[in-house]
């Protein structure tokens, strides 16, 4: 969205509420108990081949001082945060350009941009609100795969 993008490049890092971390590469903010983001968090695991993408679970002190400062809540099923080159990114439009910095079966992602903006924006938010009734509840953490492991950053 671009009202995030209005705050400057790296603007959390300025924010003493926010501490500091890992953010070389690409940082994905999900929610950890959600069975959709386990699986997507499981899936830039396997498909980065470049090993730069970094997970932070909403749950964690990082993922809510993340969220706060770009005015997203941790308990508000639409809070995805994509962080790209010090800039934030929320909605489809965070999961399309993960989806493309991460290639292969990432870019069957790529599609979706060509739908309207308020179009993705709706499809998100009915997906984001009815996402444990779709897919259920899984803890993130649970799953013992060591390539998911080495990239949570809490």
């Amino acid at each position: 969205m671009e009202g995030f993008n209005s705050r400057g490049r790296y603007s959390y890092r300025a924010d003493p509420r926010v501490p500091a971390f890992d953010d070389s590469g690409p940082v994905t903010v999900m929610d950890g108990e959600c069975a959709l983001c386990s699986g997507g968090a499981r899936l830039i695991a396997r498909f980065d081949k470049a090993h730069e993408f970094r997970i932070c679970r909403t749950q964690t002190p990082l993922g809510q001082a993340l969220l706060n400062h770009f005015g997203l809540a941790a308990d508000d099923p639409e809070s995805w945060l994509y962080l790209e080159d010090g800039h934030a990114y929320t909605s489809l439009d965070a999961v399309v350009r993960a989806g493309r910095r991460i290639g292969g079966a990432g870019l069957l992602l790529q599609p979706i941009r060509l739908l309207p903006r308020r179009v993705q924006d709706r499809l998100y938010r009915r997906l984001a609100r009815s996402r444990y009734r779709l897919f259920g509840q899984a803890d993130m953490c649970a799953v013992a795969d060591p390539a998911l492991r080495a990239r949570l950053i809490e």
